[in-house]
């Protein structure tokens, strides 16, 4: 058992509070371990005074199983279970030990008793993510091969087809998505290898893998087309009217720093909302202006009571029953806008925002700000 420096610590902080003025001539703190067809072993794991020797485990030591006056045994424990012991010695002491000494001593079994609790729910945690790490790692591993396997037929079946074919523009959809899978498994790789930060940043997690190119810059434009054709996809799938934005900003064609990509997945979870929660009749469209974006549809309006509490996180509204979902994906999205500079709020009906659009649904509105982002340097 690997007990961290900090617990070790603890145990040497509490055990060196004690000293020959108090009554106390050796203490010493015990670990109950586990081996493989064998009874538990208390193993020591601290001791006041520090003394260079190592000392044996407690069934190892036959001194320490005959009884005398001058030692007593403090259990350290998780309810009925046995965590460790802390044993007293005070070789001065004929009969009684003074009271408040024992009940000093009771104390700091209950502290390193809950502390080692809290220590060993620290290890099992941890060796609960090293395996999801390596079950991760191994799934990532067996994806790469069917994924591989698609891509190769879609591109066979791509020669195939003549240029003036109808069906190329399916098939090289299908390509797209299959880089966008890998850019997904790629990044599922990174995060089982990236070690935990010791510094504490207050950032939220992205609403899904970060999957931005490896240039430093781009427009935003080309992180959104495809996400706009999976959309038309799948609103021809569910034979649904789609509307695509009839123009694209200029903003949208200027040079943006990477990192701003999150607006895409801020619109991937938009668009996935929609799909989801709309009717299957109802129309879904993507506007663009010169002040932000927005997703929205000709369905049934949100109820009034729900409007707010929709980007809260967990909560979900009515128009969600019946569909699975975490509730964390609106809030997430406006934690993100306002990274951004930006806001993300419910605009009831979408014709508010421009007169193209529906007099009744939902518009999920996402205000950036334009003029920042443009100019910062890239």
């Amino acid at each position: 058992m690997q007990l961290s420096d900090r617990f070790l610590n603890l145990v040497n902080e509490q055990l060196s509070s004690f000293g020959s003025d108090d009554g106390v001539e050796h203490l010493v703190v015990y670990v109950a371990q586990s081996r493989d067809g064998h009874a538990p072993s208390l193993e020591a794991i601290g001791q006041y005074p520090s003394l260079r020797k190592t000392l044996p485990p407690v069934e190892s030591d036959p001194e320490l199983r005959m009884p005398s006056p001058n030692r007593r045994w403090y259990p350290l424990q998780d309810g009925s279970i046995l965590l460790g012991v802390l044993r007293a010695e005070n070789y001065q002491i004929e009969k009684d030990w003074p009271e408040f000494l024992d009940q000093r001593l009771q104390s700091t079994a209950v502290v390193l008793a809950y502390s080692l609790g809290l220590e060993l729910d620290r290890l099992r945690i941890l060796d609960e993510l090293s395996q999801q790490r390596e079950q991760i790692s191994l799934m990532v591993h067996q994806l790469r091969n069917p994924l591989t396997a698609l891509r190769t037929y879609a591109q066979l079946l791509l020669r195939k087809l003549g240029p003036e074919s109808i069906h190329r523009n399916l098939l090289e959809g299908l390509l797209t998505e299959q880089e966008q899978l890998n850019r997904y498994i790629s990044a599922l790789d990174e995060l089982g290898e990236r070690k935990l930060s010791a510094k504490k940043e207050n950032i939220s997690p992205l609403l899904l893998p970060p999957v931005l190119p490896q240039n430093d810059s781009l427009p935003l434009k080309s992180l959104l087309e495809p996400l706009l054709n999976r959309a038309s996809a799948t609103a021809n799938l569910q034979s649904r009217e789609w509307i695509g934005p009839s123009y694209w900003p200029v903003w949208t064609e200027k040079i943006i720093p990477v990192e701003h990509g999150i607006v895409a997945e801020i619109v991937a979870n938009l668009l996935q909302n929609a799909f989801r929660y709309s009717l299957p009749s109802a129309k879904i469209g993507f506007y663009l202006n010169s002040e932000g974006l927005c997703v929205w549809d000709a369905g049934v309006p949100i109820d009034l009571t729900d409007r707010e509490s929709i980007f809260q996180k967990g909560f979900r509204g009515q128009s969600s029953l019946g569909h699975s979902g975490s509730g964390l994906g609106l809030a997430l999205a406006r934690e993100l806008a306002e990274q951004l500079g930006g806001s993300l709020e419910l605009v009831i009906p979408p014709r508010k925002i421009h007169e193209s659009l529906p007099d009744k649904g939902n518009a999920f509105l996402l205000t950036l700000p334009i003029k920042s982002l443009l100019n910062q340097k890239v």
